[in-house]
């Protein structure tokens, strides 16, 4: 009983660890489409984007980074962006690493 309670904190901290999105390379995303219906403000400063299906994609702390609310709903509501989305272990992520529409890009991570 002592080896494995040890052995389960790890396993779930490696588990939990692999989950981080830290500094997203382009190889390491995939590349989603969508049309975008709505954008919402989030919790802790996230914004929120919400495709015309079930899905939603979020910028991470994207308030604190300068991004607008109005000026997003004015470039990229009703229209179809092409998302950056990191690849984790579990599958793909709905955090959002870059932003763009046609050529034309609106927010980026990569450095």
């Amino acid at each position: 009983m002592k080896r494995t309670v040890p052995f389960f904190a790890l396993a779930l901290f490696l588990m939990f660890w692999s989950c981080i999105i830290n500094n997203p390379k382009p190889e390491e995303c995939t590349m989603v489409t969508a049309k975008i219906a709505n954008i919402t403000e989030g919790t802790s400063y996230d914004i929120v984007f919400h495709d015309d299906k079930t899905d939603f994609f979020y910028i991470n702390r994207g308030l604190e980074r300068g991004l607008n609310l109005d000026t997003l709903n004015a470039k990229v509501l009703n229209k179809t962006v092409t998302l950056h989305l990191p690849k984790l272990w579990l599958g793909t992520s709905e955090h959002i690493a870059q932003l763009a529409i046609g050529d034309e890009i609106i927010f980026t991570e990569f450095e």
